[in-house]
């Protein structure tokens, strides 16, 4: 167990946007509630192992699209969210956990901790960025044994958009509800679910995510001096990643639609190559020219601006930007149940309309078969 500092806030958030595969919030939000954090209370990082293994976790996160520009989330919305799970919940809230690692999304519970007394958990539902609440929800998302609680709180007063709403049931089922509320919302809410005890958290989750994440950013943090070639190596040797193309964007079609950013981005690269990002909010896979797979979620996807060396989310991607694309194989990270769950994959794979599941996994193909 340590104390979360000023100094954990920027690395989880530089870290964390290289995780964030091109969505997973933003990096003005994720600095500004984890300095509220820090500023509000002392929350606490600790090791999923030094909980009792039926202390209660809830996951802290916030929904929609990362290009949305008519919602709004505030740090009480966040606190109010975890608050109306313990409202509802028959037991007592011992920590709070992300589903995901982000530009955001990495200190998404730092702020109702220091509020309410938790800690936060080392752990992530998934060690990148994901679109969809049941790609977090840590093999949960097929259980219609599971009665859930979710939660969410944001929205506008002053235009009558600001939604609180409690929702129990499966976690598909609840989860699509979410998701409408976000999109009602303006596009983004926070949220809070899933009361689960530490043992199945260490059973399903991605145990040290958030470490992972501030120790990748505190390594580029000291390489931003240098320059920009020497982050991209740095950020290249410290996760095992790649860079599988450098080059300049020619198009970009990516459209909001039901609290998601849906399309893709074309990079002309300089070895003569095309590579073709398919984003539903974040990365979700790259093809070549020839439509031939190069990578597929759960590996991490992101891009880099060549000129500062940092991450570039899909909203801040535009056509004649030079930019470089960066790819962890999946083989290289903790990947939790949520990610292995061929439940999870339909959605996302009819809103693009290509293959995932059956790529990035084909040894559960050769199973089932």
């Amino acid at each position: 167990m340590r104390e979360l500092t000023k100094e954990d806030v920027l690395a989880a958030v530089k870290g964390g946007s290289v995780f964030a595969s091109g969505g997973g919030g933003w990096v003005e939000h994720g600095l500004e509630i984890g300095g509220a954090a820090i500023t509000l209370g002392k929350p606490k990082l600790v090791s999923v192992d030094e909980l009792p293994e039926d202390a209660i976790i809830i996951t802290c996160t916030a929904i929609g699209a990362p290009a949305g520009t008519q919602w709004q989330m505030l740090g009480k919305d966040y606190i109010k969210a975890v608050q109306l799970i313990i409202d509802h919940y028959e037991g007592k809230v011992v920590g709070v956990m992300t589903p995901q690692n982000g530009m955001s999304s990495t200190i998404n519970g730092w702020l109702p901790a220091a509020a309410l007394g938790l800690v936060v958990v080392d752990a992530t539902g998934d060690i990148r960025a994901h679109p969809t609440g049941k790609m977090g929800s840590l093999g949960l998302a097929s259980r219609i044994d599971f009665e859930t609680i979710q939660a969410v709180a944001g929205g506008k007063p002053e235009n009558g958009s600001y939604i609180e709403l409690v929702t129990k049931g499966t976690p598909a089922r609840t989860s699509n509800i979410l998701r409408t509320a976000s999109d009602m919302a303006g596009g983004f809410i926070a949220a809070a679910r899933h009361p689960l005890p530490a043992k199945y958290i260490k059973e399903h989750a991605a145990i040290g995510g958030i470490t992972m994440a501030i120790e990748l950013g505190q390594a580029i943090v000291e390489a931003e001096a240098i320059g920009a070639e020497h982050v991209l190596d740095t950020i290249c040797q410290k996760t095992g990643g790649t860079i599988i193309g450098r080059g300049k964007v020619v198009k970009k079609k990516v459209q909001y639609s039901g609290a998601f950013d849906i399309g893709t981005i074309k990079v002309k690269a300089s070895d003569g190559n095309t590579l073709i990002l398919h984003v539903m909010n974040e990365y979700m896979a790259v093809d070549d020219r020839n439509k031939e797979r190069l990578s597929t979620f759960p590996d991490v996807i992101t891009t880099f601006s060549l000129e500062t060396g940092l991450p570039v989310s899909v909203g801040h991607i535009y056509e004649g930007q030079e930019i470089g694309v960066f790819v962890i194989d999946r083989s290289l990270i903790p990947l939790s149940s949520s990610v292995k769950d061929p439940s999870v994959y339909p959605e996302v794979e009819q809103a693009l309309g290509i293959e995932l599941y059956n790529l990035a996994f084909p040894e559960a193909e050769k199973i089932n078969a």
